[in-house]
């Protein structure tokens, strides 16, 4: 039995749910919808108090944005997702944690570049994904002001359990002046 929980951080986008909402049946993710600023992120038993003042600072140095998405884009025919239309704030706070976490690689290093993007649903037959990104279009955009990144905690996301059980444990606000 494991004793720690991963952990991410992530922009929840619940203003992002009517829109994707049913698109595919059965997708449940557990999270909420949420773009990723961090995946993997430390297990939750070696999390401490320095790690939450060093996470209060750079979420602190950061400007509240709205993050508006009115396209749909692709990840191979895999992974189908709303793309922020103003990716910029997101990758400067994506850098701005890995710079202060560097043995932590964002997805683990499994991929070369960083895309911010909202999942709509991943591994799913190519048919399935085409009929919900034309469900999604007609309902895009969605607008979600964003002034916090929460640390959120779970199981194994690889598990059977997916993203079930995963828990918002913590927020970080974002500061009122710009970069």
């Amino acid at each position: 039995m494991a004793s720690s929980f991963e952990t991410a951080l992530l922009l929840t986008c619940p203003r992002a749910l009517p829109v994707i909402s049913g698109a595919v049946a059965g997708t449940a993710e557990g999270l909420l919808a949420h773009v990723t600023v961090l995946y993997p992120f430390k297990p939750s038993d070696e999390l401490d108090d320095d790690d939450h003042r060093k996470l209060g600072r750079i979420c602190g140095a950061a400007a509240p944005f709205v993050l508006r998405g009115s396209r749909t884009g692709w990840f191979g025919e895999r992974v189908l997702y709303v793309a922020p239309d103003d990716p910029a704030p997101i990758l400067a706070l994506i850098r701005r944690v890995t710079a202060a976490y560097p043995e932590l690689l964002p997805y683990g290093g499994e991929f070369v570049e960083v895309v911010p993007h909202l999942t709509v649903a991943m591994e799913r037959p190519i048919e399935e994904l085409r009929a919900a990104e034309q469900q999604v279009r007609a309902r895009l955009p969605f607008e979600q002001p964003v002034d916090h990144v929460e640390l959120w905690s779970g199981p194994a996301i690889d598990s059977t359990e997916g993203a079930q059980g995963w828990q918002p444990i913590r927020s970080y606000a974002f500061g009122s002046a710009a970069d």
